[in-house]
């Protein structure tokens, strides 16, 4: 796992298009101006890759993607854990995220990381899913 830069958006993006539906994916532009943000920092790993950011004491992860060929090896949590670390080490004491409900697996991988509903969006996907808010209170240890 090595840190994502800018530059690294066109590889990002075709990872996002492999593991998110059309209506879902983020290009290269979008991927890179995410990176450029104050705050912001990424994970990349061969088949996935994680994009968060910290403001303040609280970080949020903006997406987690792996690609089907590399799913359930342990590296969506592999890199959740990554983005959580380097969180920590940015000052960020709470992590956030958004998880469509119809996501299960998503949302398995997210309780199994100690991530709880502290939320809910109502038909917030193109799909008409509700997303979850999930809050997980993160230690320096």
């Amino acid at each position: 796992m090595r840190p994502a830069a800018p530059e690294d958006a066109p590889a990002l993006a075709a990872l996002h298009a492999k593991a998110f539906p059309p209506t879902g994916r983020w290009g290269a532009d979008a991927i890179r101006l995410m990176l450029e943000m104050p705050g912001a920092f990424g994970l990349h790993a061969k088949g996935g890759f994680v994009l968060a950011r910290v403001a303040a004491d609280e970080a949020e992860i903006l997406t987690l993607a792996v690609a089907p060929g590399h799913r359930r090896r342990g590296l969506g949590g592999a890199l959740l854990a990554g983005a959580m670390a380097q969180a920590v080490l940015r000052g960020a004491a709470a992590m956030f995220l958004e998880v469509s409900e119809a996501n299960a697996a998503a949302r398995a991988l997210y309780a199994a990381a100690g991530f709880a509903e502290a939320g809910r969006r109502r038909r917030y996907y193109p799909d008409g899913a509700d997303a979850l808010v999930l809050r997980r209170d993160l230690s320096p240890s």
